[in-house]
């Protein structure tokens, strides 16, 4: 088994896809005809987005919506560069906003938080030195 996918519940998975592809350099891989689903070229797992209307479809007892204007859910997604802080002001130009700024860590690792324009957590960190 290998972990496959990590789906978004979101308003708009085409506007979406593009908040990404402008924040982040991800590349589309694909939305239906019915923009109802996306993917993005991302590594070896694949970050993908449904609508809202997809998600009721799929779940009969229902699942807590994204808000922005709410604390985050506790998950974040990670993405890792080696420049931080060009890469963290790009995002919040293409429409991110700040949650907490970068901070270096004790490790020597510099993180800093952001959320897109679904309400997701975003974490724009360093690699990790494991020397």
């Amino acid at each position: 088994m290998k972990y496959g996918y990590t789906i978004f519940y979101v308003n708009n998975v085409q506007e979406t896809i593009s908040f990404y592809e402008k924040a982040f350099g991800f590349q589309k891989k694909f939305v239906t005809p019915e923009n109802d689903y996306g993917e993005l070229i991302s590594g070896e797992t694949t970050i993908s987005f449904a609508s809202i209307g997809l998600g009721n479809a799929n779940f009969k007892k229902g699942f807590n919506l994204l808000d922005k204007s709410d604390k985050p859910a506790g998950m974040e997604m990670a993405f890792v560069t080696e420049n931080i802080e060009k890469d963290f002001q790009k995002a919040i130009e293409a429409g991110a906003s700040e949650f907490e700024c970068i901070k270096e860590k004790p490790w020597g690792q510099k993180v800093g938080y952001l959320r897109d324009l679904n309400g997701i957590l975003i974490e724009i960190c360093t690699p990790i030195d494991n020397k």
